[in-house]
């Protein structure tokens, strides 16, 4: 079922927080609340979904609940976190026909969300804390140690994402608590960095309202992340942002976005005027369309796709609850030339559907991660499923087991 509202912004509401900048603002907006109905990950719907000639589709868990981040030991393993359940999954191929038939539970912390492997250790994010543990030969985990805590309260964006740099640091995402205010704690809405033991915290970047998803190009070595717009816009506003994620850099959220947009329901920092401050805010480098939630960011490294994928990213999109038609549910390809981003379009689509005139979806992908074989390995977070898409050179689509 679809509730729209139509609303508009006046004097009354926005002229008033901007009276530091002796501006008067009267602006219309326009969105809508469409919660597409949830479906079965059966058969049927999973031969809806469409990827590039050659490439295949294939359903190799499920029953997992809401499965999120993914990552991927050396040896093949393959790891998924579950904050609702607050445990981390191992999970294996025991028996060489591509299913991951073998669940095991290697760490438990409330709310746990993010996860990176680096070496022989293996990081974890919470809402408040970051633990590190040792990966054994098994794939199983030694003690969670913690090594960071007290990040700021969630909020409205309390899943927290890690990754290990090339530059070896430590790196840490923290949303922030609303859609869009000042946050008073100066850690909301940045990208941290810190030493891999936890010392050393400093904020790398900021203005950044949810950049679930980063990961640093092999080419570059350069950092991207893709950040959630702000809601309440319009249907068609704020598209969801790449950027090239620079140290002490500020990207403008909650008072800029896009190509340097002042959004108008924010009053700006004391005594600055809206178009100066955006003018001092770094711009994204590419755009993709309004509130189809981006979530994990991985660069394609392996072998088993064609060359012209290596070095280029997937990012996973939940899709979004608040535009009309919905957008998202589905993985997108941003193409890298030398390092740097092109284009961003659609790789696997087709969890969203329309059926009788309603709108319904079998899966909300979160986690992407490359696997041994050079697969692309989704997970869904509501049918709790993992997906591995695979090139096979061939015109078949999907399959299902």
């Amino acid at each position: 079922m679809s509730q729209s509202f139509h609303y508009a912004i006046a004097l009354a509401s926005v002229g008033i927080a901007f009276s530091q900048s002796g501006k008067f603002v009267d602006k219309e907006v326009i969105g809508h609340v469409l919660r597409p109905e949830k479906l079965a990950a059966d058969s049927p719907h999973i031969s809806l979904l469409k990827a590039p000639v050659g490439f295949q589709i294939q359903k190799i868990a499920e029953n997992l609940g809401k499965a999120r981040i993914l990552a991927v030991g050396d040896d093949g393993s393959v790891y998924v976190t579950r904050p609702d359940a607050g445990d981390c999954l191992l999970l294996r191929d025991t028996d060489g026909d591509g299913r991951l038939d073998q669940q095991r539970v290697v760490a438990r912390k409330p709310h746990l969300h993010g996860i990176a492997i680096h070496g022989d250790s293996v990081y974890f994010a919470t809402i408040h804390e970051i633990y590190r543990a040792s990966r054994k030969p098994d794939g199983t985990l030694g003690e969670l140690k913690q090594i960071a805590s007290n990040l700021p309260d969630g909020g409205q964006h309390a899943n927290r994402t890690v990754a290990v740099g090339p530059d070896g640091m430590l790196y840490a995402s923290v949303g922030s608590t609303c859609n869009a205010c000042s946050d008073p704690n100066p850690e909301n809405a940045t990208i941290l960095r810190m030493n891999v033991d936890g010392s050393g915290r400093e904020i790398f970047a900021k203005g950044l309202r949810n950049t679930i998803g980063f990961a640093w190009s092999p080419d570059s070595k350069q950092l991207f992340g893709m950040d959630h717009g702000t809601d309440w816009l319009g249907d068609d506003e704020q598209k969801e942002e790449l950027n090239l994620i620079a140290k002490d850099a500020d990207y403008g959220w909650p008072y800029v976005y896009a190509e340097g947009k002042v959004n108008p329901r924010v009053d700006p920092p004391a005594g600055v005027d809206p178009e100066q401050h955006a003018k001092a805010t770094n711009k994204p480098v590419l755009l993709y369309t309004p509130h189809a939630a981006p979530m994990q960011m991985a660069f394609y490294t392996g072998s088993q796709f064609p060359a012209e994928y290596r070095g280029d990213a997937f990012v996973a999109m939940r899709g979004s609850w608040n535009r009309k038609p919905p957008s998202g549910y589905e993985i997108v390809r941003i193409r890298f030339r030398n390092g740097q981003p092109t284009a961003i379009e659609p790789f696997l689509t087709g969890f969203l559907v329309q059926e009788a005139g309603k709108w319904g979806y079998f899966g909300r992908p979160v986690g992407v991660a490359i696997a041994k074989d050079g697969s692309l390995l989704i997970s869904d977070d509501t049918n709790g499923v993992i997906y591995r898409v695979s090139y096979t050179g061939t015109e078949t689509r999907s399959r299902t087991p």
